[in-house]
């Protein structure tokens, strides 16, 4: 059996409505954005939403509307976009260690970072977990900092009943192993009028029409091509309707893992998900004692079970970006040596899902 380790959830009535879209001639930015973007905004509570290319876009956008540059603490294990964004606009990341726990930020670990070249905090919201919000919004107001919420794996996550991406500047992902996909894709959220305006600039060359003479583009800033084109917001659309299913089989997956593997303890670290945070399980990640990571991951793969790992090395291991570190990444460090992703989607069939409990099983047997 080959199970891979996501399966985007796509089905002919969404092909069609592809097929609908590009036949009205609308390829670009178009209608269908702007309803996807409308809905968005009802979903998570949001002011604004910008549909765009891409999550890494809209961390660069993001960026960019805070109107300066400095320093901007992230954690460490996360993807590289979180800490391309920040180089790529102009600014310095300060890598922050993690809980190992939740494999979110580290909020006890932040003011120690905090220096007069600080301008924003990103969060990165790991797996489909948010971050514990109350504690880095005390931290934003007091030092007076921006937030920027890195959400590309939480969509549907809320922390005390408000959703990810609703505390500061949100940023998601479509990417095909998100909880939705519009294949390529992403969102850009904000509250603040004079960022959206800016943020609405940027994506599309950083330019606006002539009031007077249609034909003129008036370049105001210098501005990207970061939009998402009208089909793939179709897609999107159609997607969002289906979050909610699509994340309520996600979380009855996670139980199932987390029933079987709670008695391996001495071996295997299931995910905890804290009182008042809803966990979307984007991904279904556990922690492997005893040096034997690797091999957990072998064994599987082996059997046709495409686990992987999320993040090993860790940004500041990465030579490009280890003159970003500051102190001792200690968490850091121990987690991305023993965190494993085991394979996790909406059309995850029974047969799967028993097969790879089976053979971790077996795994488990072997190496007690």
């Amino acid at each position: 059996m080959k199970i891979p380790l996501c399966k985007p959830s796509i089905d002919e009535k969404e092909l069609n409505l592809i097929k609908k879209s590009i036949k009205t001639g609308w390829l670009t930015h178009g209608p269908e954005n702007v309803k996807f973007e409308s809905n968005f905004n009802k979903l998570i509570n949001s002011k604004y939403s910008i549909s765009m290319n891409s999550c890494t876009s809209a961390l660069e956008c993001a960026i960019k509307c805070l109107e300066k540059k400095g320093e901007i603490i992230v954690p460490s294990f996360t993807w590289v976009s979180s800490a391309n964004a920040i180089i790529n606009t102009g600014c310095k990341p300060v890598f922050v260690d993690i809980d190992p726990i939740t494999r979110n930020i580290d909020s006890k670990r932040i003011e120690k970072l905090i220096s007069k070249s600080t301008i924003a905090i990103m969060v990165v919201h790991f797996a489909g977990l948010p971050c514990e919000m109350n504690k880095i919004l005390k931290i934003c107001k007091k030092y007076k900092l921006h937030l920027i919420e890195d959400s590309a794996e939480t969509l549907g996550a809320s922390f005390r009943g408000r959703y990810t991406g609703s505390f500061g500047i949100g940023c998601f992902s479509f990417f095909p192993t998100k909880n939705i996909t519009t294949t390529e894709g992403g969102m850009l959220t904000l509250s603040n009028k004079k960022m959206y305006n800016k943020a609405k600039k940027l994506i599309a060359h950083g330019i606006t029409k002539s009031k007077k003479d249609a034909w003129k583009r008036i370049a105001l800033l210098p501005g990207h091509n970061y939009r998402l084109p009208n089909h793939l917001a179709a897609l999107g659309n159609s997607q969002l309707k289906k979050l909610q299913k699509f994340n309520k089989k996600r979380l009855n997956l996670a139980n199932k893992y987390t029933q079987h593997f709670l008695k391996f303890s001495n071996l295997i670290l299931v995910p905890k998900v804290p009182k008042n945070f809803t966990h979307v399980f984007q991904m279904y990640t556990i922690r492997v004692l005893k040096g034997l990571r690797n091999n957990f991951v072998y064994y599987l793969n082996n059997k046709g079970i495409s686990a992987s790992v999320h993040f090993d090395p860790p940004l500041h291991q990465q030579k490009i970006y280890s003159k970003y570190r500051r102190g001792n990444l200690k968490s850091t460090n121990i987690l991305s040596k023993q965190i494993a992703t085991l394979p996790i989607y909406p059309d995850m069939k029974k047969k799967e899902i028993e097969y790879i409990i089976k053979t971790v099983s077996k795994w488990y047997r072997k190496n007690k």
